[in-house]
């Protein structure tokens, strides 16, 4: 039987956390800045009319919903979740399988409508 090699802490240099998510907000500050304006607001409304119904959702939904056209990249996606949830409008629930056909069933969040937004959108 083979054994996976474990370090007891990170080594220096390998994996730079901060670097990391710097990189991470600047490319998706990137992508939001240069996604166009009507499929931003569109994905927006389609992410809202989601999160009214309550139940668990990714982004291929918002498509096979028709709720919204596939973005001309896929980075436009991350921006258009992040907002929402900054919004209050969903939260992140779980990680599932895409349902995107484009990305060979790699794992993505799954978001859900937070329960003050769906009170909000009820009254």
């Amino acid at each position: 039987m083979t054994q996976q090699l474990q370090f007891p802490e990170a080594v220096q240099g390998a994996i730079n956390p901060a670097a990391g998510e710097t990189a991470k907000a600047e490319g998706m500050a990137l992508a939001q800045a240069n996604t166009p304006v009507a499929w931003a607001d569109a994905c927006a409304k389609a992410i809202e009319v989601m999160a009214r119904r309550g139940v668990e959702f990714q982004a291929a939904d918002l498509i096979s919903e028709q709720l919204v056209n596939e973005p001309d990249n896929p980075n436009r996606w991350g921006p258009a979740f992040l907002r929402a949830a900054a919004a209050g409008v969903i939260e992140a629930h779980s990680y599932a399988k895409s349902k995107r056909a484009t990305v060979n069933s790699s794992i993505c969040r799954t978001w859900i409508g937070t329960a003050e937004y769906r009170h909000r959108s009820a009254a």
